[in-house]
């Protein structure tokens, strides 16, 4: 019988558990289960804001949006649109009930406990899913799915019944491993555009100086993307803007050398500024 069976709300910064339901099952593969959940909720802020991990003859599915990830265990035969539109739910209905500031103080493990009643009730009538069909509308929910399916979490040396901790994996439809490149960056600010912009202007500046125009584009890349040592590859790069205005200073005034050394500090600020983030918001809520 296909079914969901627990669920659990957790802070994606540390892990901590929010809230959860009342577990009734407690076969073995549940209870193997819930190891992975607590394996799961120490990676949350390096994993993508929708994924799946398939256990044998249960899935986790959760979402993460705006610094708390919503967790569920169903059985493997659950339908994935029903699965993450519980999900959706629940998320709506958290974020609805306390604000942010509650969420990111939380200093207790489930000191939000009394969202288990929403949390059961929820369960309750997406385990009957005839009588569910007619009273929600799947097919944003179903377009969604389609357009960006879950990242399928495999599991690589997760560890067995003795609890031990190791490492896996994450793959996304056989496209390989996440790496740091594809973790997001906090949204842009106006600085941060303004940082942006005046880079590409002083690659535009010093095009016709070759290799020195290269440093500007290198800015504006840290600045859009993440990648691993990207402080450290940012002062590096403000570092080497410094010395080619060292070596242009007979060719450059004194107000060029300062527009040039400025800029490449301030947008130095802004890549250090613009850290990663937990999770992006997932639904329009």
């Amino acid at each position: 019988m296909s079914m969901i069976l627990s669920a659990s709300v957790i802070r994606v910064r540390d892990g901590l558990p929010l809230s959860a339901s009342t577990d009734y099952e407690q076969g073995t593969g549940v209870q193997e289960c819930r190891k992975y959940f607590k394996m799961l909720s120490k990676k949350l802020a390096q994993l993508p804001d929708r994924c799946t991990l398939k256990t044998g003859h249960y899935n986790i599915n959760f979402i993460s949006s705006l610094g708390v990830s919503y967790m569920m265990l169903c059985t493997e035969n659950y339908p994935n649109v029903l699965a993450f539109s519980f999900l959706d739910e629940l998320q709506k209905e958290f974020i609805t009930t306390y604000n942010m500031m509650k969420t990111n103080t939380a200093v207790r493990p489930y000191c939000f406990i009394e969202f288990d009643n929403f949390i059961q009730r929820t369960k309750q009538r997406y385990n009957n899913p005839r009588s569910l069909s007619t009273k929600i509308n799947l097919s944003d929910m179903q377009m969604e799915i389609k357009l960006r399916p879950p990242y399928q979490i495999s599991m690589c040396e997760l560890g067995s019944a003795n609890g031990v901790t190791s490492a896996f994996s994450i793959d996304y439809k056989g496209a390989g491993k996440i790496s740091s490149a594809h973790l997001r960056l906090e949204p842009a600010t106006l600085s941060g555009i303004v940082a942006f912009i005046l880079s590409l202007l002083c690659g535009a500046l010093n095009l016709i100086r070759g290799f020195h125009a290269i440093e500007s584009v290198l800015q504006c890349y840290l600045l859009v993307y993440y990648t691993s040592w990207r402080n450290v590859k940012s002062f590096l790069t403000f570092g080497l803007i410094c010395l080619c205005n060292m070596y242009l200073y007979e060719l450059r005034n004194l107000w060029q050398l300062f527009f040039h050394v400025t800029v490449g500090a301030f947008v130095t600020l802004q890549i250090w500024l613009r850290q990663a983030q937990g999770k992006a918001p997932d639904y329009d809520v």
